[in-house]
């Protein structure tokens, strides 16, 4: 009789402990931040860029923040600004084009073609040049902002035709991110359609769109190799994307100010750095998938090169006229990035 009290007995210490330490653990983090993130589970910049930053974020305040990445987004892509700006999550992330209005104005400097060919350049540079001539912080307005950055270089897919001409994109619908590069394929003569990277795949596969403007990366990201033939690539990118990631502003003054100087530390800069070097390995691995899956890579003829820069100079100018008018120059700002990405527009 006394070997099943004895038994439980054990079992009920156990699970005290386990209790006692889950307590203990939860009991550390002075501030639980709450992460929303759209993309999928098993994407790269997810896999080895957000939720290695955010377990260091536990790291480098000694336990006392701690940051949840949640399995699920708390609402669609394009909420993902209002949704940290308002409280309804804590940290977010996501691209500066998905949100319609000019509150990003500034931004499109990243977006321009001919910007970096690598997204830890790309990114450092933006980083830099967004925060340090262009007042990124007033534009974030009601957030923390903790990080900025952009992808590899943007290049055009289709499963119609090799383009080798502006006639060739001429009547193709496309899909894009919204921002500059919707401007420039329409501008080029493109039907474009804005959508959701995760809407892709069944608007591609049924024939709604004929092409999409992404990065390599995401070919695979979103299992699109099967139904594209064609990548067209300029050097220093057709367009990129640019993203924020950003705290709720009344979350971030929950924290002390050494912990905040803890987490700034591995954000800015340094997250434009992870987040680029990760984007560059997925963009290495995923270029192997897409030569065996049969897309054939090419390069813009010179000619259709020319025409893209003339039309994305065209671009840049209005742009620059307009954030000139709140005292920023445009032009030097775009010199100072590609000065920095060491791209020759």
């Amino acid at each position: 009789m006394t070997r099943p009290v004895t038994t439980l007995t054990r079992l009920m210490a156990t699970a005290a402990i386990a209790a006692g330490t889950l307590a203990g653990t939860a009991a550390q983090a002075d501030v639980t931040l709450v992460m929303s993130s759209w993309l999928p589970p098993r994407h790269p910049i997810v896999v080895n860029a957000m939720k290695p930053w955010a377990r260091e974020i536990a790291d480098v305040t000694e336990g006392r923040v701690a940051v949840r990445v949640l399995a699920k987004p708390l609402g669609a892509p394009p909420a993902h600004y209002d949704m940290a700006r308002d409280g309804v999550a804590d940290i977010t992330y996501g691209l500066h084009s998905f949100t319609t209005d000019d509150r990003f104005e500034r931004s499109r400097i990243g977006q321009f073609s001919f910007i970096g060919d690598d997204a830890v350049s790309g990114s450092t540079a933006f980083w830099n040049v967004y925060t340090g001539m262009l007042d990124a912080e007033a534009e974030h307005e009601g957030t923390q902002l903790l990080g900025l950055f952009v992808h590899g270089p943007g290049v055009l897919h289709n499963n119609v035709r090799k383009i080798e001409s502006v006639e060739d994109i001429e009547g193709l619908k496309i899909r894009t991110p919204g921002g500059y590069i919707a401007d420039l394929m329409e501008d080029l003569g493109a039907t474009t359609l804005f959508m959701s990277s995760g809407e892709v795949y069944e608007k591609l596969s049924r024939g709604v769109i004929d092409g999409v403007t992404f990065t390599y990366e995401a070919l695979t990201a979103f299992n699109l190799t099967d139904d594209l033939q064609y990548t067209m690539r300029v050097p220093g990118g057709l367009y990129n994307t640019t993203w924020f990631l950003v705290m709720n502003g009344d979350k971030w003054a929950e924290i002390s100010e050494v912990d905040q100087e803890a987490i700034m530390s591995i954000s800015g800069e340094a997250f434009a750095t992870r987040v680029g070097e990760a984007w560059n390995a997925a963009d290495e691995a995923a270029l192997e998938e897409i030569r065996e899956a049969g897309i054939e890579i090419h390069d813009a003829p010179a000619p259709l090169l020319d025409q893209i820069r003339s039309r994305a100079a065209t671009y840049e100018q209005q742009w620059a006229d307009m954030i000139a008018e709140d005292g920023f120059d445009g032009t030097a700002a775009l010199e100072a990035m590609r000065g920095q990405t060491g791209v020759a527009f």
